[in-house]
C-alpha cells in the first residue's frame, strides 16, 4: 500500500491549483494527484472560453463572487510572474434594446457589491469608438476581464507542484474511498487495470465532472446532501472569413436567468468564435450539432450586424458540472471539509463550473485554509 499525507483527486485547473498551493504551503507534506485521463486538464478545463472573469454576475457573499474577485487578482499576478500568455482585452456587456439598459444598471450595482469597482457604462458613441463593428444601445465595460493560455497555466501549476515533490498518477481512476481510523484508503485502478491502495491523512476531491461520484464513494448520500451534478453542454462555432482582431474586446449580451448567453470568444491569436449555448445532457459527447448554427446566428446578429449565417462553422464543445437542476437559477460552489459528516480531512469541491478557472487559485487558497 502506498502512503501519502494528502491525495488530490483530479488534475484539472482546480486540482492543479490545489496541488501547487499545498506543495508550497505545506512543503513537508507528501502529495499524490490522481487523474483518470492520460494527462492534466483533458475535460472541462480545456473545453471552455478561457476567460478571466471580473466577478460581475454572482450574488453578493457567495463563494462564486468572493473567489472570483480574489482569484482574478491572484491569477493575473501568477500569469505575469510565470510569463504565461494572457491579455486584458476587456469585455462589453451590451444592451440591444432600451429595455435592457435597466438590466445593465442592475448588473453594475450587483458587481459593485462584489467589489468590482472598475466598470463603466458606455453610450453608443463611446461604444463605436471601442468597437465600431457592433450594435448596442448601451454597454457595461469591464476593463479587467481578460483571456489566457489555459494549457500553459495548467502546465506551470503541474510543473511547480512536481518540482516540490508532488507525484502525479495519470490514467488512474479512483474506484473507492474508505475511512480507516484517522486515515483514508483510496482505491485506484491504473491504466493496466491493476488496483492500488493509497493511505492518506487527507483527501481533496477536485474531480470535476465526477466530483459527485467521488463524494458518494466516501459514503456521502449525494441526493440528501444535494451534491448530484447535472451535465450542461456548451457548443462553440467559429466565424469563417473574419480577420484576426476584427473585435478587440469580448462582447457579451445581457445575461439570462440561468446562463450568460451566446457571446464572442477571442483567443490570444485574435481568432473569434461564438459560444457557448447551454443545454442539459445525460451523455459525455463533445460533438457540435451543425443545426444549432441558426440559434447562434439569431442570438449574435443582434449585436454583430455583420454576421452571416453561412459563416458559422462547428468548432468545439465542452461540459459543465452544474449543481443547479434544469430551471433552477443559481447554485454556489460547494467547497467544504466534511468533518460534520464524520469525514474530517475530506474536502469536497463539487459543482466547480464557471468561474472555476478564474477562481482556481483562490479556491486552492480556501482549501488550504479549511484542510
Amino acid at each position: 500500500m502506498e502512503t501519502a499525507d494528502i491525495v488530490v483527486i483530479g488534475a484539472g485547473a482546480v486540482g492543479l491549483a490545489v496541488a501547487e498551493t499545498l506543495s508550497r504551503t505545506r512543503p513537508r507534506a507528501s502529495l499524490i494527484v490522481i487523474e483518470r485521463q492520460d494527462s492534466f486538464g483533458r475535460e472541462a478545463s480545456s473545453r471552455n472560453s478561457e476567460v478571466v472573469h471580473a466577478g460581475i454576475y454572482y450574488p453578493n457573499g457567495t463563494l462564486k463572487a468572493r473567489l472570483c474577485v480574489r482569484g482574478k487578482e491572484m491569477l493575473y499576478s501568477f500569469l505575469a510572474e510565470h510569463e504565461i500568455p494572457h491579455r486584458r482585452v476587456g469585455k462589453l456587456i451590451v444592451a440591444s434594446t432600451q429595455e435592457e439598459i435597466g438590466l445593465l444598471e442592475e448588473l453594475a450595482a450587483q458587481a459593485r457589491k462584489n467589489g468590482v469597482t472598475d466598470l463603466e457604462m458606455l453610450s453608443p458613441a463611446r461604444i463605436a469608438e471601442l468597437e465600431p463593428n457592433i450594435k448596442a444601445e448601451a454597454a457595461l465595460y469591464s476593463p479587467s476581464t481578460g483571456i489566457l493560455d489555459t494549457h500553459a497555466y495548467m502546465k506551470t501549476l503541474a510543473a511547480l507542484a512536481e518540482k516540490r515533490g508532488a507525484l502525479f498518477a495519470y490514467g488512474a481512476e479512483v474506484t473507492g474511498i474508505e475511512k480507516s481510523g484517522d486515515r483514508y484508503t483510496v482505491r485506484v485502478r491504473d491504466a493496466d487495470g491493476e488496483e492500488l491502495h493509497i493511505s492518506a491523512e487527507a483527501v481533496v476531491n477536485c474531480a470535476g465532472l465526477a466530483s459527485d461520484a467521488v463524494a458518494a464513494m466516501a459514503g456521502i448520500d449525494i441526493d440528501r446532501a444535494d451534491y448530484r451534478l447535472h451535465l450542461s453542454k456548451g457548443e462553440y462555432f467559429s466565424i469563417q472569413g473574419l480577420p484576426r482582431w476584427a473585435l478587440s474586446h469580448l462582447v457579451y449580451p445581457v445575461p439570462g436567468t440561468t446562463w450568460l448567453g451566446i457571446h464572442t470568444v477571442i483567443d490570444l491569436q485574435g481568432q473569434i468564435k461564438l459560444g457557448p449555448n447551454a443545454f442539459f445532457t445525460d451523455t459525455v459527447d463533445y460533438t457540435v450539432d451543425p443545426a444549432h448554427a441558426e440559434e447562434f446566428f439569431k442570438a449574435a446578429v443582434r449585436y454583430l450586424p455583420f454576421l452571416k449565417r453561412e459563416s458559422l462553422v462547428p468548432d468545439m464543445a465542452g461540459l459543465r458540472a452544474k449543481l443547479q437542476k434544469p430551471g433552477e437559477r443559481f447554485r454556489d460552489f460547494v467547497i467544504v471539509n466534511e468533518s460534520e459528516r464524520g469525514l474530517p480531512g475530506f474536502i469536497n469541491c463539487v459543482g466547480i463550473e464557471s468561474p472555476g478557472l478564474t477562481s482556481s487559485l483562490a479556491i486552492a487558497e480556501y482549501v488550504a485554509e479549511i484542510l
